[in-house]
């Protein structure tokens, strides 16, 4: 069965494309940190850090201690340091509304950014009913440039987004087809006369079980590379390359289940079977494989987004930046595991062939 020209061209341009922009789009401007880590009423100097901003770029920057988004407190900039880099001071009454405080900053260029800064506080009066405040009025950043949104733990690790989670849906695309072909494998029966036996015609089970493992066999280098990026992702934001989540350990376990189904087709020499046997438990797998990855995570505490009050990335990403090149790599990735299947049963089907011959 042969592929048409235009499905490759398609496949190769969307990855190109996932592979370019995946990489070079920057990030949204930010605010990384403050060295402001205790306050009291009175006057504090602090130097602000940020992330993909442009302060010496910028025409004015207007900073901003808010309390509880009710109360705002004005930050005199002395010095901008370079892009990145700023030294402010602000002076606090002795009275707040709450302990929580957030920086706030604009600027023509990088628009608004937030900072919410856990910071010690000690000798103010608390005192809820206060008057709030009106908040400052911000100028508005017309987007000048492409990006992705900043997240503080996640950083410029959420381009694995466009990797990570290919690598599943195109798993999942490809157990499923090897669902269907073991079902087919199972429904190509025939009675012979008046005996309850199943005659099994090779030639309409063998196509269809061929498709079953080959698939499943692709199937198994996605999900390994699901596994690797994986881990790679959880040893940058989690600070461990494992860890006891649920939707991680259940895909290791998908992985274990898939490799025994290799095992057993490996084992059984009588082709008949093989064939049965290998149809049956591949449906079994099958089944697992959405209750591991897609049943149970949701029942259980996990540090996935979307898991344990984390947010989703639907959530992070409003703009919809990230789905102009997730979309585009799921469906190219899908299209890579279509194609590498198609190649791998040519081999297959050569391999038999000559084993035919042979005999």
């Amino acid at each position: 069965m042969k592929m048409h020209f235009g499905f490759k061209i398609l496949c190769a341009i969307l990855l190109m494309y996932v592979a370019v922009f995946a990489f070079l789009t920057p990030l949204s401007p930010a605010l990384l940190q403050s060295d402001l880590s205790e306050i009291q009423p009175g006057e504090h100097t602090f130097t602000l850090t940020g992330y993909n901003t442009h302060f010496d770029g910028a025409s004015t920057n207007a900073l901003y201690l808010i309390n509880d988004s009710t109360l705002s407190f004005p930050c005199t900039i002395e010095e901008v340091i370079d892009h990145s880099h700023l030294r402010a001071r602000v002076t606090l009454p002795q009275e707040i509304h709450s302990k929580a405080f957030a920086f706030v900053l604009n600027n023509d260029v990088d628009g608004t950014v937030f900072l919410e800064s856990p910071l010690k506080v000690d000798g103010f009066s608390l005192n809820s009913q206060l008057q709030p405040m009106e908040m400052p009025r911000f100028q508005q950043r017309e987007a000048s440039f492409f990006s992705y949104p900043y997240q503080p733990i996640i950083m410029e690790s959420i381009r694995n987004l466009m990797w990570h989670v290919p690598m599943w849906f195109t798993m999942f695309f490809l157990m499923i087809m090897s669902l269907v072909q073991s079902v087919k494998v199972l429904l190509k029966g025939q009675r012979d006369g008046d005996k309850a036996a199943v005659m099994i015609d090779p030639d309409q089970v063998r196509p269809h079980d061929n498709k079953a493992a080959v698939s499943a066999a692709v199937g198994m280098v996605f999900c390994i590379l699901g596994l690797v990026t994986g881990s790679v992702w959880a040893r940058f934001t989690w600070g461990t390359w494992w860890t006891r989540d649920p939707q991680l350990n259940g895909a290791l376990a998908v992985f274990i289940v898939y490799a025994a189904y290799f095992i057993l087709r490996n084992s059984i020499q009588q082709e008949e079977n093989k064939w049965k046997l290998s149809a049956i438990y591949n449906i079994f797998a099958c089944i697992l494989m959405f209750v591991l990855l897609m049943v149970l995570p949701r029942f259980t505490e996990g540090l996935h987004p979307g898991k344990s009050g984390n947010p989703a990335f639907s959530q992070y990403d409003l703009d919809s930046s990230l789905r102009t090149i997730f979309y585009p790599a799921t469906v190219g990735f899908i299209l890579l595991g279509y194609w590498m299947y198609h190649i791998r049963l040519r081999i297959l089907k050569i391999e038999q062939e000559h084993e035919n011959l042979l005999v």
